[in-house]
């Protein structure tokens, strides 16, 4: 079955806001994740493909507040609840699904409480996205331009929250299957950077 025209308009969409230019790698990873937590299950690829390529849009450079005191209050979430309706309209995506979407996002952040499978297949791939060898890239190279992140202690604690709190959210099996390696390569990340810390981290 040819791809819908509105998948190719939102991917050429997000290709464009994306900035820095690896805040784009997250949303392909994250819809294939998708598709790996949802195997067997019945839901709506449409509203968990828009809401993967749309939920973080209020973190790229243009979107969000460049004034660090201004960006360290701001609520992407909401900023993108409240664009991404708009946005798909304009990309020619059925607007019957729309609120699905938005919904979807609402609620993908680890301690938000999904309404829908969509919205529990996204957080869900997201939270994995946070684990393992990819959770370490997209933290690590947060260094210094995320006012979260000054330095490699404060992305280590980061990494070592993730790792104690994040499996718990995990609300479908698939997942915690597909989680189980990354788990184990963050513990011996983490064991590698204590032991090599030697004793100060920066």
């Amino acid at each position: 079955m040819p791809e819908a025209a509105f998948r190719r308009a939102i991917r050429d969409y997000i290709a464009r806001e994306a900035r820095p230019a690896d805040k784009f790698g997250h949303q392909p990873r994250l819809y294939a994740l998708t598709l790996q937590v949802g195997a067997g299950l019945d839901y709506d690829d449409d509203i968990v493909f828009a809401a993967a390529w749309l939920h973080d849009i209020g973190v790229f450079i243009g979107h969000r507040p460049e004034d660090p005191e201004e960006l360290a209050r701001w609520d992407n979430v909401a900023y993108a609840v409240e664009t991404a309706p708009a946005v798909l309209e304009s990309l020619g995506f059925p607007c019957e699904k729309i609120s699905a979407v938005a919904e979807a996002i609402r609620t993908h952040q680890p301690a938000a409480h999904p309404t829908t499978i969509e919205g529990t297949i996204l957080r869900d791939a997201d939270i994995l996205e946070q684990l393992g060898a990819i959770g370490v890239l997209r933290t690590v190279c947060k260094v210094g331009r995320d006012t979260r992140f000054t330095d490699f202690t404060s992305a280590v604690a980061a990494m070592r929250k993730a790792l104690a709190t994040l499996p718990a959210y995990i609300r479908l099996d698939t997942t915690r299957g597909l989680a189980a390696p990354r788990i184990r390569m963050l513990e011996a990340f983490l064991a590698a950077v204590e032991a090599e810390a030697q004793p100060d981290l920066f």
